[in-house]
């Protein structure tokens, strides 16, 4: 199936559709969908909406191209071969729903907690992502997920220390004087934000980005740090100490707004630069020049993202970078401050109960809470038998919005959990993706193009609205009709399992927060927030401060689960630590199957530093083993400016089925959790590299 070419259509009964991009993103973009003749042909960024202004990534400009891709999943599928092959039969609605029911009831009987759901940001949308499908899984009482994948290290250490996931309004970077990104490449990942340190940058500021890899956005900065990974609370540390030995501090801010701060001073002076430096592996003089800029400049904004807390420590690095502006003041300034996440702004504006209806799960089950999964330890949970710590074994896995054979840690151990006979599977999908090819049934789910959906964002602070622009395609169907049509079959009769999509999107927002009116007409509206919203204090924890100690004690650097300083036998025999950053024309493991993204990436590729290269007899183009002790995966070497000495970029995320050994990135990755949130720690891993003659 191919979009028809607007050059062939009569322009003149073109119809414009709002929408919100789903993907997981900051930048949430607003959508305008040109439709004709029940055919969506174009898709653009909405040019009144600010933090969109008019842009769009080169993803989502092609998403036409991917709602109409002729691999797409049309119809209901059964498996008809071996499990992980990827062989099926078409069946009908009736066939499938039927089967599903019928065996989840049989496990929901004996333990409704066997039954699992698996879901991450597939979609980001309220009714999509969580809405109907946790009505679903809290009235059947299966087992929680904790959705820790990307980002509950951050996510929580910023909670601990503003009271929730709060930062700048990303308009204002663009009157920054000073602007670090740490720990992002904004330019494939952060697009819009992107524009507005441009903004900034023409206007005369300084960027800084501190990052292990060199960067698309870090070759366009005035300065890159290249630190090691997992070093970062180090060097946030070094900074302090050198505003604390400057006095380049707002003692007033710190005295009225900050709470802890003389353990955190105490700590931040076992720091001098030449300790950061040495376990940075920068030099002294970074340290110091980066802080005497961010100290003296103002205002100063530090954008955050979540690359940098994906490794043990990542909870303690994000705490220590979020009390850098409270110790200068720069949250004074609606341009300072710092932004890692917005999402903390909607929670009061989004009628989450109403939405999920938790209340079904006690209303049913009475007190008994259902077990709680983490989605990254996946690889060893599906292989854990019954016991009386975690609970029953794992029968049915039900996935949406995820692909966990991708993109979870330890994709072996991923595999052997799927590649179970007595594991019931049942995927939500757009294409027969690593996951999918698993599964027993593949249920065929609509597009952002083609169902109702309310968007929040973590990047901004404005509510959206997605309408559909087309019909669905082919047999497909939303994911909350599948559930709506599920939860019937298994006799759930509850009012609510009767919401349609359209009116659970309108019902998303508390009135008196969003005006459905105005979010109706214009397909977003903006919180009524303060502009410089800790200017005068006023964060969200209990005290009002922000808390730079927990009970006296103040956060530290704390090492990689797998580093020299750690497990040094380890990193004598895999001396390069690796980390996994997206390539740049993909979005986790979406968009890998749509050809001219693929194309433009080409091949899985491992970039290498020429130093670690030589040593090891590779050259770009070469076919590469990186290997550690839990698997090994093939792909092409990239000797390249854009690795640091010691380290190497795997850039992912790649499905299994397209590389060279069939396997990806994340057949190295571990299952380790960081220092708070419970979250995988992806970029902390050590491997070794060699050429694949040599195996």
């Amino acid at each position: 199936m191919t979009t028809p070419q607007l050059a062939e259509r009569d322009t003149r009964t073109v119809k414009i559709v709002r929408g919100a991009c789903p993907h997981d993103c900051p930048d949430t973009c607003a959508l305008q969908v040109s439709v004709q003749d029940g055919i969506a042909i174009k898709v653009q960024g909405d040019p009144d909406h600010p933090p969109t202004h008019g842009a769009l990534c080169t993803k989502v400009s092609r998403y036409t191209e991917r709602s109409y891709d002729p691999t797409r999943v049309l119809t209901p599928l059964k498996r008809s071969g071996p499990k992980g092959a990827g062989q099926f039969t078409p069946c009908s609605w009736d066939e499938a729903l039927d089967s599903i029911a019928t065996r989840l009831k049989a496990i929901a009987a004996r333990n409704p907690e066997a039954v699992l759901p698996y879901s991450y940001a597939g979609t980001m949308g309220l009714v999509q992502g969580d809405g109907m499908a946790a009505r679903f899984f809290h009235r059947l009482g299966a087992s929680l997920l904790d959705r820790t994948i990307c980002a509950s290290a951050g996510g929580t250490a910023l909670t601990a220390a503003y009271g929730g996931k709060l930062g700048m309004h990303t308009e204002f970077f663009a009157e920054s004087r000073l602007i670090l990104i740490w720990g992002s490449n904004s330019i494939a990942s952060n697009l819009h934000f992107w524009t507005f340190a441009q903004q900034a940058k023409r206007a005369g500021a300084k960027l800084v980005c501190i990052d292990p890899r060199r960067t698309e956005t870090a070759e366009k900065c005035h300065q890159h740090i290249a630190l090691l990974p997992g070093t970062d609370g180090a060097l946030a540390l070094g900074l302090m100490h050198e505003l604390i030995h400057h006095d380049w501090l707002d003692h007033d801010y710190l005295a009225r707004h900050v709470e802890g701060w003389p353990a955190l001073r105490e700590r931040a002076l076992q720091w001098p630069p030449e300790r950061a430096a040495a376990v940075c592996g920068i030099s002294a003089d970074d340290v110091r020049q980066l802080a005497r800029d961010y100290g003296t400049t103002k205002p100063a904004a530090i954008r955050l993202n979540y690359g940098m807390q994906r490794v043990h420590g990542a909870g303690s690095a994000v705490r220590l970078v979020a009390m850098l502006p409270c110790l200068t003041g720069a949250w004074r300034h609606r341009a300072g401050g710092l932004l890692l996440s917005s999402s903390g702004w909607f929670p009061p504006a989004r009628n989450d109960a109403w939405l999920q209806r938790p209340d079904l799960l006690a209303a049913v089950h009475g007190e008994r809470l259902p077990r709680t999964v983490n989605m990254s330890t996946i690889g060893d949970d599906l292989n854990r038998e019954a016991t009386a710590a975690f609970g029953p074994r794992i029968e049915a896995l039900v996935v949406y919005n995820s692909n966990p054979v991708a993109v979870a840690p330890h994709s072996g151990r991923v595999v052997q959990g799927f590649l179970r006979d007595d594991l019931f599977t049942v995927v939500l999908e757009h294409f027969l993706t690593d996951t999918a090819d698993h599964a027993d049934f593949v249920l065929p789910a609509t597009t952002q193009l083609e169902h109702w959906d309310a968007h929040t964002a973590y990047g901004h602070t404005y509510a959206l609205l997605n309408e559909p622009a087309i019909a669905p395609v082919g047999q497909c169907k939303s994911n909350a009709e599948i559930f709506r049509l599920l939860a019937a079959r298994m006799g759930f009769d509850e009012p609510c399992f009767g919401d349609s999509d359209e009116a659970m999107a309108r019902g998303a927002f508390k009135p008196d927060w969003v005006d459905p009116v105005r979010l109706a007409a214009q397909g977003w509206v903006r919180l009524n927030l303060p502009d410089a919203p800790f200017a005068e204090g006023g964060f969200a924890t209990a005290s009002g401060k922000a808390m730079a100690a927990e009970q006296g004690v103040a956060p530290d650097h704390v090492p990689n689960h797998e580093c020299a300083a750690a497990t040094p036998e380890l990193a004598q025999r895999y001396p390069l630590a690796m980390i996994s950053p997206p390539a740049r024309h993909f979005l986790n493991s979406t968009f890998v199957n749509v050809p001219s993204l693929r194309a433009a990436e080409k091949e899985p590729r491992l970039e290498i530093h020429a130093l670690d290269a030589a040593a090891r007899g590779i050259a770009s183009g070469d076919t590469v083993r990186v290997f550690n002790d839990r698997g090994s995966y093939l792909c092409k070497a990239d000797v390249s400016v854009r690795a640091r000495p010691g380290v190497v970029n795997g850039l992912g995320i790649w499905w299994r089925k397209f590389g060279i050994n069939g396997t990806n990135v994340n057949e190295l990755t571990h299952q380790q959790l960081t220092d708070m949130g419970r979250a995988p720690s992806f970029y902390d891993c050590l491997v070794d590299v060699a050429p694949a003659a040599a195996a």
